[in-house]
């Protein structure tokens, strides 16, 4: 038999296989659907499964079964250096009961890390299985995506903040001293309190193009740190009413210093920190993306 569209003939292997396509869809669909129904939020906004829902995602009619497989995952979780406290949290879960009482019963929070690792180590032949790997796999790559962009965007930000903290900073300092060249001056001796390295020195250390910024190269926490030590620097320009480019630097030496302890006694050395990448690149690049991202959304699963 030939079923024809338009000009075009379709033989019955085409129809079967058209539908066998349009059926796997369906099931991938109804699946994602049942995925996504099951998930539940911490008041914090974190993701999370019931290991009692999530066993009867994935196919499990008994509980003892499906505990070998998250016993398994827990092991994953450890050798993986993550702490199973964090994607596997015990608790007691009120059932009701066909007599009308209720009992408690064991159940697991489950991260959506946790629940990749389950699916991970589940019966493959299941096909609840062979879709929750997938399923947790691109979710969890999603979120790294979305965390690092996060990530970038606070960096741009707090890059952002000290450009503006360190303008006014050289406003005041040229209206107190009557000098631009101070500015600099001072910058730098703040940065040897802070690093132990004047600014060219930090510069030459960590390979800072001639010409570019130091904290174009700075993590975002040394670029808070910076920023920080400006802004109480500047309060105290106009508070103490400093006027003169030794006791502007003295007051930027001490603030620097404050900062500097306080990153030392949370073991943080930041003149031993490795540069990241030039602010400009990736500004450039996260634009670049979201520019991509406006025009298709679903480019970030692409990724």
């Amino acid at each position: 038999m030939k079923y024809v569209y338009s000009n075009y003939k379709l033989s019955e292997n085409d129809i079967s296989t058209i539908e066998n396509k349009l059926m796997k869809i369906e099931i991938v669909k109804s699946l994602t659907d049942n995925f996504e129904a099951h998930s539940h939020q911490t008041e914090n906004g974190i993701e999370f499964w019931f290991a009692r829902d999530l066993q009867h995602l994935l196919g499990y009619t008994k509980w003892d079964n499906f505990i070998n497989v998250v016993s398994k995952a827990k092991t994953a979780c450890e050798v993986s250096e993550n702490q199973t406290i964090d994607h596997f949290a015990d608790i007691g879960k009120m059932v009701q009961l066909g007599s009308g009482s209720q009992r408690e019963i064991q159940d697991i929070m489950l991260t959506r890390f946790a629940c990749y690792l389950i699916a991970q180590n589940g019966d493959p032949k299941k096909e609840q299985i062979a879709f929750a790997q997938n399923y947790f796999a691109l979710q969890t790559r999603k979120f790294e995506l979305i965390e690092q962009r996060i990530k970038n965007w606070e960096r741009l930000i707090v890059r952002q903040k000290l450009s503006l903290s360190e303008k006014e900073l050289s406003s005041l300092i040229y209206e107190k001293t009557g000098s631009d060249r101070n500015f600099g001056i001072i910058r730098s001796k703040g940065d040897k309190a802070l690093f132990g390295y004047s600014t060219q020195q930090m510069k030459n250390k960590l390979n800072v193009p001639k010409g570019r910024a130091l904290a174009d190269f700075l993590p975002t926490i040394t670029i808070k740190a910076k920023d920080f030590a400006t802004e109480i620097t500047i309060f105290n320009i106009s508070d103490k009413n400093l006027i003169t480019e030794n006791t502007i630097s003295n007051e930027h030496i001490k603030n620097n210093s404050g900062v500097r302890k306080l990153l030392l006694e949370r073991g943080i050395k930041p003149e031993k920190l490795p540069p990241e990448e030039d602010v400009k690149k990736l500004e450039r690049r996260v634009n670049s993306e979201k520019k991509k991202i406006s025009k298709n959304p679903d480019k970030l699963n692409e990724e």
